[in-house]
């Protein structure tokens, strides 16, 4: 059955996803912002509340997904604690001006978050997706997962590029695993399940009370989603 990945943002949300059935949690704050690095006393009490892998976002702003070579050392210091504190990996995603992945600043991330796994986010939709996706194949650069709406604004409306890249996927085991993300819901998963069969999806506000981020999560909509995976 393919794995789920919920968003969280505190202990409770935590506590609660694990309980109705993730099997892994993206931590973030500043969800008004798209996502942030949370801070030390998030990571520590949420890792420390759940057994299943907490992977952490790692974004020092919201205003693009471009990054000056002066702010590497905050970034640096980021997965530093992150790996300290005993998550299981980090979400973070570069891209250049020019709209292609960023390898500078991706390679001086692996390389601190060795023993991490790691997730490459939405920056990729920021970029022409399925090059991006191709060219993080054939560099040196090991990411574990792509998280990716397919180059659109929900996974849904990116289907068709979803499905290439998922068949790119699928032709090597060491090539990044397609995790889709972006507007899934108990409404759509089955439809986008059986188009796609991914390994792994993705999911935030639609598990939660209304909607809604500043509400909680509701465990039934996990379970839901569970049920139609499998």
């Amino acid at each position: 059955m393919s794995k789920i990945e919920i968003i969280v943002l505190n202990d409770e949300d935590a506590k609660t996803a694990e309980a109705y059935g993730a099997d892994r949690l993206e931590l973030v704050s500043a969800m008004t912002e798209g996502g942030l690095t949370p801070s030390y006393g998030i990571i520590k009490t949420v890792v420390q509340s759940v057994k299943i892998p907490v992977m952490v976002m790692v974004r020092p702003h919201s205003f693009s997904f471009v990054y000056r070579k002066d702010e590497w050392g905050a970034i640096r210091e980021d997965i530093k604690v992150i790996k300290e504190l005993g998550a299981a990996g980090i979400v973070f995603g570069a891209i250049n001006n020019q709209g292609k992945v960023d390898f500078d600043m991706l390679s001086m991330v692996l390389e601190d978050a060795k023993g991490l796994t790691v997730t490459f986010h939405r920056a990729i939709d920021q970029t022409n997706s399925i090059e991006a996706y191709q060219s993080l194949c054939q560099s040196p650069y090991h990411v574990d997962q792509i998280l990716t709406s397919g180059g659109k604004p929900t996974a849904h409306e990116g289907l068709d590029n979803l499905k290439r890249m998922i068949e790119q996927s699928q032709k090597s085991v060491t090539s990044p695993t397609i995790m889709p993300g972006s507007g899934l819901s108990t409404k759509n998963i089955g439809y986008i399940h059986d188009q796609l069969q991914a390994a792994e999806y993705h999911f935030g506000s639609a598990v939660r009370i209304d909607g809604d981020f500043r509400n909680r999560i509701n465990g039934d909509e996990i379970q839901k989603i569970k049920r139609i995976l499998s």
